[in-house]
């Protein structure tokens, strides 16, 4: 397995892995495949740059998953985190956490904060199983506000 950082002139992969995800699992994200198939070059580019961590990881010349991270308030947020059906179970998900934790210490930050929806256990129990704790704070998921997301936190 290769835990690949994404750069600007990666953008067609991080739409294609962005677009499997939604696909896959749109349930799960505060966004929708319509939405975000509708983006543009420029669209990509943007969520490449300006302080973004994306990370690939790759395994057996396939793309299998796919995390994201932003700083909105002083404190990174690991956000689209997902893995390729027929990968999961390969450790796939701790490589792409890893590295989210590894950019926020790199970059001096004390935590990493994430959402995660009600009824995703399995991502739930992942992020529970490397230290993220619960913090009281639920918000509904944008995509449909009917789905609540708990905030989980994490001292790095």
């Amino acid at each position: 397995m290769e835990t690949i950082r994404l750069t600007g002139d990666d953008w067609r992969l991080l739409r294609d892995v962005r677009l499997a995800a939604l696909a896959d699992a749109p349930y799960a994200y505060g966004s929708s495949l319509a939405i975000e198939e509708a983006f543009g070059e420029a669209d990509w580019r943007r969520r490449l740059h300006g302080g973004a961590l994306w990370t690939i990881v790759r395994h057996q010349d396939e793309t299998v998953g796919l995390v994201g991270a932003f700083v909105p308030d002083d404190t990174p947020m690991l956000v689209a985190m997902w893995v390729r059906p027929g990968a999961r179970g390969l450790g796939v998900s701790d490589s792409l956490i890893t590295d989210v934790l590894r950019w926020a210490t790199e970059n001096r930050w004390s935590r990493v904060v994430l959402r995660v929806a009600d009824g995703n256990d399995a991502a739930r129990k992942l992020f529970l199983r490397h230290g993220f704790e619960p913090t009281g704070r639920r918000e509904p998921l944008e995509s449909d506000p009917g789905v609540s997301t708990e905030l989980l936190s994490r001292v790095v």
